[in-house]
């Protein structure tokens, strides 16, 4: 065989060593198929059909990282169902990520799935270092030729590839940086594996105004995306600069934690006073930032926002007497309380602490009078608690959005459904602005870094602030507020407001949770958690301990 390609025996299973230019790919391919270009049908036979066999699954994935190791890009991808795309990234992965060697190692079939790992050499500029993965592929029936067939995904070459992603290597496109937190800690991803998305887009958009160097890498290059390049090997250091955050490594410490008890789930925390964030995590963590960039239905922790409009508006004070029955009718649609509790001769904080949809719907029919019910909730959303408005945190955010609505989704926008949208960080930031009296939009590194024009938003009125904080302080420390049992050991002065949101067919209500606890403030929300207080709310009340 040419250029070093050699077919091995690794303890006992098929493995492939390519090495060279050439990578010795034909010599390869022929001794491991015979030379056969027919391979699972002949010319004039009838396409295969049904399932794959076990033996088609084995020889598939043989010859597909046999052809892949030897650097054979066109013969891999046609043993891919899609090889207009799979050869260009084959190709890639030894010419663009500049793999001089390659042992790709097959497992034990898992049905139509064959793990396998990758142990390769990365060669640039005379430096080389060795880079290991383990990766999986499946096997498929072609649907026109009946053929075995490597079902073609980005994520066979990496796990971390996918389709807007290309393997590079080279002097890195942005400079090394060392992100601290306030007090001068070093935050990594691997002792903050939240952070890791983070960090990439920090260095992305600070590394340089930091005054680091750049190294020489193997990364994913997202292609000028919103998401950042993903360093997967570094084969030279650069001089990392050191950029200052304004998290604080106790409380992400303690949102790291939280989190993980749940399959997915986001939380964030701000200083109310300064708008600093203090800490972001996420479960999974490491992928979509969800609780900066999620978009979802904030369910009642919305009620804040709604119970500003009524004070503004002039519908509602907190001691004012408000109806709560177990069912409200809206535009033929009626809205129930959960399990179709009532309060009798109750108030607005008393309805706020429990949680009641109807009072929170009821109560502002009169903006229909005034022709002001599908638009007065936006408004105050964004004059009072910035949503809607610009954010420049520091990296990419959603900043939520409360469109305006109309009929049925006008009332469901008041408790947080309909078409309303935010994310943890909106909704941090939606109990920063109560306890803080007034919005300060969260920031992650300092304005002065790049001129950011932060987001402006009037302060609250002194009596709609106090009013705000005399319910929040109700829902959290009252006999039947449901956010009580949650927020026992929480340290005072303190405040919090519970939610759940139906989302589609989803058996089970996203929960939500949001507080202050001093000056640190934090929203949660858990996927299919259900109520507010039974998932969102432990993580809160963890985050708010530590600060």
């Amino acid at each position: 065989m040419r250029s070093g390609a050699k077919v091995a025996i690794v303890g006992g299973v098929f493995a492939v060593v390519a090495s060279g230019v050439g990578y010795g790919g034909y010599n390869l391919w022929n001794g491991l198929t015979g030379g056969r270009s027919d391979i699972g049908t002949r010319a004039d036979a009838a396409p295969r059909t049904g399932p794959v066999t076990a033996d088609e699954v084995t020889s598939t994935a043989r010859d597909f990282l046999a052809a892949w190791a030897a650097g054979e890009s066109d013969r891999a991808a046609q043993l891919t169902n899609d090889p207009v795309a799979a050869g260009p990234a084959v190709l890639g992965f030894r010419q663009g990520a500049s793999v001089s060697e390659a042992t790709i190692t097959p497992g034990t079939p898992v049905g139509a799935k064959v793990p396998f790992t990758v142990a390769a050499t990365v060669t640039f500029e005379g430096v080389s270092k060795p880079w290991s993965y383990a990766s999986e592929l499946t096997v498929v029936r072609g649907e026109t030729t009946g053929r075995p067939l490597v079902r073609w995904l980005p994520s066979v070459l990496h796990p971390k590839l996918t389709a807007d992603g290309t393997l590079r290597t080279g002097v890195a496109s942005t400079a090394s940086v060392k992100a601290v937190d306030r007090d001068g800690k070093e935050l990594t991803a691997e002792k903050y594996p939240s952070l890791g998305p983070v960090l990439d887009e920090l260095r992305k958009r600070y590394g340089a105004k930091a005054g680091g160097t750049s190294g020489v890498e193997t990364w994913i290059d997202s292609g000028g995306s919103t998401v950042p390049d993903t360093t997967l090997l570094v084969l030279t250091k650069g001089r990392p600069g050191v950029l200052k955050t304004t998290i604080d490594a106790d409380v992400q410490a303690a949102a790291e934690k939280a989190v993980t008890a749940y399959g997915t789930a986001a939380v964030a925390a701000i200083e109310p006073s300064t708008g600093a964030i203090r800490a972001v995590a996420n479960s999974p963590a490491g992928g979509f930032n969800t609780a900066f960039q999620g978009k979802q239905a904030p369910g009642s922790t919305m009620k804040i926002v709604t119970a500003a409009m009524m004070m503004q508006r002039g519908l509602a004070g907190p001691g004012s007497r408000v109806e709560c029955p177990s069912t409200v009718p809206w535009y033929g649609y009626t809205f129930h309380n959960l399990d179709d509790f009532e309060i009798t001769g109750g108030t607005l904080t008393d309805a706020f602490a429990r949680s009641c949809n109807t009072a929170f719907i009821k109560a502002v029919k009169p903006l229909s009078e005034k022709d002001e019910e599908n638009t007065a909730l936006g408004e105050t959303a964004r004059r009072s608690f910035g949503i809607g408005l610009n954010w420049q945190v520091g990296i990419p955010t959603a900043d939520g959005s409360v469109p305006e609505s109309e009929g049925v989704e006008t009332a469901a926008s008041y408790i947080g459904q309909g078409k309303i949208t935010m994310s943890a960080l909106n909704v941090a930031s939606l109990s920063a602005t109560v306890k803080n009296g007034g919005f300060l939009q969260p920031y992650l590194v300092a304005r002065e870094l790049d001129d950011r024009e932060f987001a402006k938003a009037e302060r609250l009125s002194p009596e709609v602030a106090s009013g705000l904080l005399r319910m929040m302080k109700a829902a959290a420390t009252s006999p039947r507020g449901t956010a009580t049992g949650v927020m026992a050991g929480v340290p005072s002065p303190k405040g919090a407001k519970t939610g759940s949101a139906e989302v589609g067919d989803q058996a089970t209500s996203n929960s939500w949770f949001t507080g202050y606890s001093g000056d640190l403030a934090a929203a949660a929300v858990v996927e299919a958690g259900g109520h507010g207080g039974d998932a969102a709310g432990p993580v809160v009340a963890r985050v708010l301990k530590a600060g």
